[in-house]
């Protein structure tokens, strides 16, 4: 698996619709630069910038942003209403239901909810008929399109702690851990991605400036962003990493990474991300780990992860999981 690039499964995923509707797919290929031996070589890794390329490519030769895979066409810029409906919420759980209202007038074949239970939250999405074609790209690509757009629209990754998935594992199914979570299952009724219920209260912080930026590539653009391959992403959360207990502010971060700060700032939001972002989700994803694994005392573990204060670490263990680091140790230990 490399870093940058996609499985070809999900180009030919990405071109089932258009095959089934008469369309050449190595053509269609060609037309953005993709080499044709990605549709029989399992080994051959496609560009996210050519995949992304690809997918405006075939959204507009079919004007269907759904990839012809469903009976009635996704015109061209339903997208964009999508995005519309969506920034003026208040929250990220009001934006979810928007979504799942606004999807369900384009597609009927795709039934979308965001449900809690207890300290999490599930959304679901379930086939009201059989899919004939494309299916397993059908819910790949839903997927992506709803926790993509919920990302973008609170300005930060939206961990999705497990998913199951409503078909056998598929061989490309490695790519997950990028795109979803190292957590898939398969096999299961429907798709339910599991999340933290307090993230649907996080803000929603985009406007219409945000949007005509954000516009600009998409929908496309969301295969390159909020993926954990992100390349200066990785550069940056190796960078914390390897300083710690001590946590680097981001003008020295820019420092190592010979950039200014403002640029180092450019480049992180054009790869969906933020300094602050990539440094809470380091210190959430060691916590989890090592809370999972050690008994190391609570304070030890703050100051660790470069917290001055265990009461820092405690509130934003809370805000990470819902619950005390004690109490979650208790739940992992059964107890």
């Amino acid at each position: 698996m490399l870093r940058g690039t996609v499985a070809p499964a999900f180009v030919r995923g990405m071109l089932a619709g258009a095959v089934h509707h008469g369309h050449d797919p190595a053509a269609l290929l060609a037309a953005v630069g993709i080499a044709p031996d990605c549709l029989t070589d399992e080994r051959a890794r496609v560009p996210l910038a050519g995949y992304a390329a690809l997918y405006n490519h075939v959204n507009a030769v079919l004007d269907d942003e759904a990839f012809g895979l469903f009976p009635t066409p996704m015109r061209v810029g339903c997208f964009e209403f999508l995005c519309r409906a969506t920034i003026t919420a208040p929250q990220l759980g009001e934006a979810l239901a928007r979504a799942a209202r606004f999807l369900r007038t384009q597609l009927p074949e795709m039934e979308i909810a965001v449900v809690r239970d207890g300290g999490s939250a599930l959304l679901t999405i379930t086939e009201t008929r059989p899919l004939a074609v494309g299916r397993v790209f059908a819910h790949e690509w839903l997927l992506r399109l709803l926790h993509g757009l919920a990302c973008w629209l609170v300005g930060r990754g939206v961990a999705l702690d497990a998913v199951d998935f409503p078909y056998p594992r598929p061989a490309h199914a490695d790519d997950y851990a990028l795109i979803y979570t190292a957590n898939s299952r398969f096999n299961a009724p429907r798709l339910a991605a599991r999340l933290a219920a307090n993230l649907l209260e996080l803000p929603v912080r985009r406007d219409e400036a945000a949007l005509r930026r954000f516009l600009d590539g998409a929908p496309g653009r969301l295969s390159m962003l909020y993926r954990n391959d992100r390349e200066l992403v990785m550069r940056v959360r190796d960078h914390l990493r390897a300083a710690l207990p001590e946590m680097p502010e981001m003008a020295t971060t820019a420092a190592a990474l010979r950039m200014t700060p403002r640029t180092l700032n450019r480049r992180l939001e054009e790869e969906g991300s933020s300094f602050r972002a990539i440094r809470d989700a380091l210190r959430r994803d060691l916590a989890l780990s090592r809370i999972a694994k050690a008994r190391q005392p609570l304070a030890d573990l703050a100051a660790d992860l470069g917290y001055a204060d265990p009461s820092a670490f405690y509130r934003a263990f809370v805000g990470w999981t819902g619950v005390s680091p004690s109490a979650y140790r208790r739940r992992l230990r059964g107890g």
